[in-house]
């Protein structure tokens, strides 16, 4: 409890945490108030097209080549960018955590049919394989959940695994196989928890690649047509590119701001969880500067 608290205190003091925070925050906002701001649905049009931000003031980012409101798109588009990647990390974390715990504590046969398999999905670019899966079930936003969670839990599972192999001759561990604990117990109730930092890290980060290859995905044509989100806002305005810029931009710095956000909390909660690696960071130029010091007459 004292280490999670010391955790906690050093997140707060943390500048990348705070900045990162707060752009999570006004999204989640945006997110949760688009019903109540913007109550019409943002795929009708709502006003001329081709208005520019600040030309009319009913649509303050303007509207797109189809006259919808891109401001409430921004809104609304909010909360299902943000649903997609925290689903989808969701299912990555879940068969991730799972393929890896048993690997790295069930010994080298299962270990070894585990990481074949694993082996196996990253032979081919999760991306693209997640345009064939959206591609063969259809564009809805459930398959594009589906389609980026089960594409992105090799790299959990591999992380999970190592923590195991580390963790599980621990004494601990040891000693709850003295007292008789089962296999469940030892592995969700004795190694998971001590394996959880680097996984919670790698969690934020998982958010924010799923947000991305939604975008890729809606950019490409294989968005759920019957919702609004950021990459769809990208693609519908790419054809209009160079005439009016800011339909692809608002919607892609969005996309940056909440991907920058995400990468910020999970560098800050890396340097909580592990500060000997922050020291390490920040002790890294001592020796070269004593060395300097060495050679002066």
């Amino acid at each position: 409890m004292n280490g999670l608290l010391r955790a906690s205190l050093r997140l707060l003091r943390a500048p990348s945490a705070a900045v990162g925070a707060s752009i999570l925050l006004l999204v989640l906002a945006a997110a949760a108030s688009a019903p109540w701001l913007f109550p019409d649905d943002p795929l009708e049009m709502a006003g001329a097209p081709f208005t520019w931000p600040g030309e009319d003031a009913e649509f303050p980012a303007g509207t797109d080549l189809m006259g919808r409101n891109i401001l409430a798109g921004l809104f609304h588009g909010a909360r299902v960018s943000l649903l997609v990647g925290g689903a989808s990390a969701a299912i990555a974390l879940a068969i991730g955590l799972l393929v890896g715990a048993f690997s790295g504590y069930a010994g080298p046969r299962v270990d070894a049919v585990l990481m074949r398999i694993t082996e196996l999905f990253q032979t081919v670019p999760s991306f693209l394989l997640a345009i064939v899966l959206v591609a063969i079930m259809g564009p809805s936003l459930s398959t594009i959940i589906l389609a980026l969670g089960i594409t992105s839990w090799t790299g959990i599972a591999r992380l999970t695994r190592g923590e195991f192999i580390s963790l599980r001759e621990r004494e601990f561990v040891r000693a709850a196989q003295t007292l008789g604990a089962g296999h469940a117990r030892i592995i969700f109730r004795e190694i998971l928890p001590n394996a959880l930092p680097p996984i919670i890290v790698t969690a934020a980060v998982m958010v924010a690649q799923a947000i991305l290859s939604e975008a890729g995905l809606s950019f490409l044509g294989l968005g759920d047509p019957n919702v609004v989100s950021w990459g769809s806002m990208v693609g519908a305005g790419r054809e209009a590119l160079r005439t009016a810029w800011y339909m692809t931009a608002l919607p892609g710095l969005t996309i940056m701001a909440t991907v920058l956000a995400l990468n910020l909390l999970s560098d800050a909660v890396n340097d909580a969880l592990n500060p000997k690696l922050r020291r390490g960071r920040i002790a890294a130029p001592a020796p070269a500067q004593g060395s300097l010091g060495a050679n002066r007459p």
